[in-house]
Parts: C-alpha cells; structure tokens; sequence
C-alpha cells in the first residue's frame, strides 16, 4: 500500500511502509522483519545470516529518505538498484553501521566493494541509538547520501545508471543485530 503526498515544491512522494503491515515488500532470508509501535523492525534470527526486505517494485531515479534507529550492533544498510536470489543481492549499498564504519558510503555488493566511503569528521554525523535521517539521491549515474542533513558522499558511476532494481533494507550477518525503521518514503524522478 503506498500512500501519495504532496510536497512543497509540487513533487508526489509515497509512502513505501504503511506502519501496519510489510505489503508491498518481500522478505528474503530467515532473519526477523516484523511491525511493532508503527515500526518496521530487524532482528537477527537463528541462522544469524544475512537478510532483506525489499520492495516488490524496482526503481530507477529516485530520492529515497527515511529514519533509522540503531538498538544493538546496528549494521545494516539501504540496497538500490539490486536483484536478490535467496540471501545473495547484487547491487549496491548504502551503508548503515556503528559509528566509524563507513556508514553513508556506497559498497557493491558481489562487485567492487567499497566505491567511496564519507570522511572520519563526516560519518559523526550517525546518531548512535537515536533517530537518524537518511536521504538517498539516485539520479543518472550520480548517487549523493546525507544523514541528519549531513551531505556524506557524492559518487558518480556508469554502472549504476545503467541498472534499475528493487530498493531493499538489509539485516547483516554475525548475530545480535536489531535496528528500527521509519518514515520510509521515495520520490520517483
């Protein structure tokens, strides 16, 4: 269910979580995705594995914002442009992790690796166990990332223009992870 509004400048925006149900998105993996108080909730399971909560929709240009809130260990991140098979995504990733671990920064997933990752004084930005506000830019081959109005990295790369995807929340592996999500809207270009 995605629920259209209006912004300022005349732009529609959608909801892409309704705060009561996961409809509208997949879960791959055995880890816990799960609605509690209005949040969407992910919780490390059994396996311990990696997991993800993709849309069922793909998307190309984009403007992506939404809140986090880190509870325990806190890695995760935000997919776009991605294709999922099981638990294995190919994409690329926004980072979500504890302080100093390159949160804001774009890593390819089953590719490259870290494309850029924000500066130490940048990625001080992230809150720990606080709301933060994220704003994923996905526009041509240019990807821009901000957390709480803090512009973290700009990164230009053929690549990603070049593919459209799923936009996908992930759960890392290890263990002991638990993050809140909120507030999940896109704006399609």
């Amino acid at each position: 269910m995605c629920v259209v509004t209006s912004l300022a400048w005349g732009q529609k925006k959608q909801s892409l979580f309704n705060g009561k149900d996961i409809t509208g998105w997949k879960v791959y993996g055995t880890e816990k995705w799960y609605v509690e108080k209005g949040e969407l909730v992910c919780e490390s399971g059994p396996d311990k594995q990696y997991g993800y909560f993709a849309t069922e929709k793909e998307y190309k240009d984009f403007e992506l914002t939404l809140e986090f809130k880190q509870e325990s260990n806190g890695n995760s991140g935000v997919f776009f442009h991605s294709q999922i098979e099981g638990t294995t995504v190919s994409g690329w990733q926004a980072e979500v992790a504890p302080l100093h671990q390159h949160s804001g920064g774009i890593y390819e997933s089953y590719g490259r690796g870290w494309l850029i990752q924000p500066t130490a004084e940048k990625e001080k930005a992230l809150k720990e166990g606080q709301w933060n506000k994220m704003k994923v830019l996905v526009k041509g081959n240019v990807v821009t990332t901000w957390f709480n109005g803090e512009q973290m990295i700009t990164l230009t790369d053929e690549k990603i223009g070049s593919r459209t995807g799923k936009i996908a929340l992930q759960i890392h592996d290890g263990g002991g992870v638990k993050v809140r999500w909120r507030k999940i809207y896109i704006r399609e270009l």
